[in-house]
């Protein structure tokens, strides 16, 4: 981590992760890249249906590789780079075919390291096995949840999961929420933690940063009038008012139960996840 001398008042409280000596590369390739409008935070019609999201900074989007299905072809790692669409650090792989792919790196996996995508593969950070060849006890990232569709869970910086057990066709995983989910034994997973531990370090400093990254001020409903808000209107500082927390249209937060009662995955879940700060 990088911490600023307070020359500005911004720069005080800022951090940022230092990239020199693990970055690469600063152009991504060409051929491997595509320009979309963004959505942020709006639907097809253009309705606002998630607050506090627009603007930010231009993107260029990099096609990652989450299918992994260059299965037996080894690969070497050619690249680390940063990209803005994600937390974790990418990197574009060389397959002994000649085809090149970005793929999520692991943390320790640096240029040079070779890795590969095969059911016989050893077990080694980077190398990409079905659940029920990989030991119990080990972290894993990039999983599948059905065979075949690509990675889905445990993609974020410094994230991962570990095998607890492989019992009658399903492997039970314990995720990052802390939820014991299980996943069918034959989908595959990626040896090793997500690239970029430190990001969720880092200390935006200022309300610009935010701006930059497409995040929008968020605005406390007690600071808004009446027909704004359930918490708004009252002279001064008021409380809440109300009984139960709730959004600005009503709805209860604050401990009520957002997950469906009858979600086709539920059978999946050994157990739910914990609550903050219950250990």
């Amino acid at each position: 981590m990088k911490a600023y001398n307070p020359y500005t008042p911004s720069r005080r409280q800022a951090s940022t992760v230092t990239y020199r000596g693990t970055i690469t590369r600063n152009e991504p390739a060409k051929a491997l890249t595509y320009g979309r409008k963004r959505a942020v935070g709006r639907n097809n019609v253009g309705r606002i249906t998630v607050r506090h999201k627009g603007s930010g900074h231009k993107r260029l989007f990099r096609e990652i590789d989450f299918k992994y299905n260059k299965i037996n072809i080894p690969a070497k790692i050619e690249s680390v780079e940063y990209d803005p669409n994600r937390s974790g650090l990418i990197g574009l792989a060389l397959y002994a075919d000649g085809e090149r792919r970005y793929v999520l790196l692991p943390a320790s996996m640096r240029v040079g390291d070779k890795f590969a995508i095969s059911a016989e593969a050893e077990v080694k950070t980077g190398n990409r096995l079905p659940l029920k060849k990989i030991p119990v006890g080990t972290f894993v990232y990039n999983i599948e949840l059905q065979p075949g569709g690509g990675a889905k869970l445990v993609r974020s910086a410094g994230s991962f999961a570990q095998v607890l057990s492989n019992d009658a066709g399903y492997t039970s995983l314990k995720l990052p929420s802390t939820e014991v989910r299980q996943v069918r034994e034959t989908a595959w997973a990626s040896i090793g933690a997500v690239s970029n531990e430190e990001q969720k370090l880092m200390n935006l400093g200022k309300a610009g940063r935010s701006r930059w990254l497409g995040i929008r001020p968020t605005v406390r409903g007690s600071a808004m009038n009446p027909v704004d808000h359930p918490y708004g209107g009252g002279e001064g500082r008021q409380g809440r008012g109300t009984r139960r927390p709730k959004t600005a249209h009503g709805k209860i937060t604050g401990g009520r139960k957002t997950r469906r009662v009858k979600k086709y995955s539920d059978v999946f879940r050994v157990t739910r996840r914990q609550k903050k700060g219950r250990k």
